[in-house]
């Protein structure tokens, strides 16, 4: 397994931070796969597949070089830059660009092997760059808003996790392959590699919303990062999901949603973006919930209020579970 040691103070000041071009590699890799996660998935990769597959059957080169930079033992490092924080997806790709005819070697090492000849070229990193921007501008950038919307709101979750359970609890939930393991020891992923000691430096934890990915990256031992997918309940189409027969008759279909949703502290802002309700709407909906006494605040992340469902609201959730109608 590959772990770093991780001192107090490093782990103290570290931060969660968006990053698009992170989103986006997410979202290349989805496209390579080519496999669903949940509806929501699905119904983005019939838009966009066709015309990614279009692109890559137009250049050879860059259809080889999509399956060696992912790699079949680890992702190429010139496509897994180091996540800063507030940075522009155009900010972020340039840095991409960028690499030096070293990718070649980075290759190798994604592929555990030679070089396929058609990839022995200096352009390599200009044309991941290319595929990249092609991706976000496609596939990714129409859909940000709302995307960046759930990637806050997994912030604002494990935000409150940390203050609730510790950064064990959240180190341990974030992705298969990483947890705490003592000592000052974060298990970063299941590879065999040597342990690296990054005291002092800075290190970020960067939600993406594709659940089936994950990886780590550096930028020379200043900043490391942990990609991540969000949490299943955020990144779902949970906004088509059918809600207990019941439940939806006695609350309203909508109402019944946002209770069966807060199983877990949620803020409003996450529940907007999860259920796709406007902000008024789950607003009175939390005021109702509230005055019947099914939720309750439970307390603060920064700005925001979290609410969970009281001992009574579960009684009713558990209920609604029982009598569930067919799931659409």
């Amino acid at each position: 397994m590959g772990w770093w040691q991780i001192s107090a103070d490093t782990l103290a000041a570290s931060r969660f931070a968006l990053s698009p071009l992170s989103e986006t590699l997410a979202a290349l890799r989805l496209l390579h796969v080519a496999r669903a996660a949940h509806p929501g998935e699905r119904e983005w990769l019939g838009t966009h597949l066709p015309a990614y597959r279009a692109r890559l059957a137009a250049d050879p080169v860059t259809a080889l070089l999509v399956p060696s930079a992912l790699g079949t033992v680890w992702v190429a490092d010139f496509l897994t830059v180091a996540p800063r924080g507030g940075e522009s997806f155009e900010e972020e790709v340039e840095r991409v660009r960028t690499v030096p005819p070293a990718a070649r070697g980075q290759l190798r090492v994604a592929l555990g092997g030679p070089l396929p000849a058609l990839l022995d070229r200096d352009d390599l990193a200009e044309r991941a760059a290319g595929l990249l921007t092609h991706v976000w501008q496609d596939a990714v950038r129409p859909y940000w808003a709302r995307r960046r919307r759930i990637l806050e709101a997994d912030v604002v979750a494990r935000t409150a996790q940390v203050g609730r359970d510790g950064w064990a609890a959240v180190l341990d939930a974030l992705r298969p392959g990483t947890r705490w393991l003592g000592g000052n020891r974060l298990q970063a992923n299941a590879h065999e590699l040597p342990p690296r000691e990054i005291p002092g430096a800075e290190l970020l934890f960067v939600p993406v919303t594709s659940q089936r990915v994950g990886w780590v990256a550096w930028e020379g031992t200043r900043r490391y990062a942990l990609v991540y997918p969000c949490a299943g309940a955020l990144a779902g189409d949970r906004s088509r999901e059918s809600v207990p027969t019941g439940l939806g008759a006695l609350l309203g279909g909508a109402r019944a949603r946002v209770l069966m949703l807060l199983g877990s502290p949620m803020s409003t802002s996450q529940l907007v973006a999860v259920t796709g309700q406007g902000l008024g709407s789950v607003g009175r909906h939390l005021r109702l919930l509230l005055e019947a006494g099914l939720v309750e605040r439970a307390g603060r992340t920064g700005r925001s209020v979290l609410y969970v469902r009281t001992a009574a609201g579960e009684v009713l959730a558990e209920a609604g579970h029982g009598n569930a109608g067919p799931r659409r």
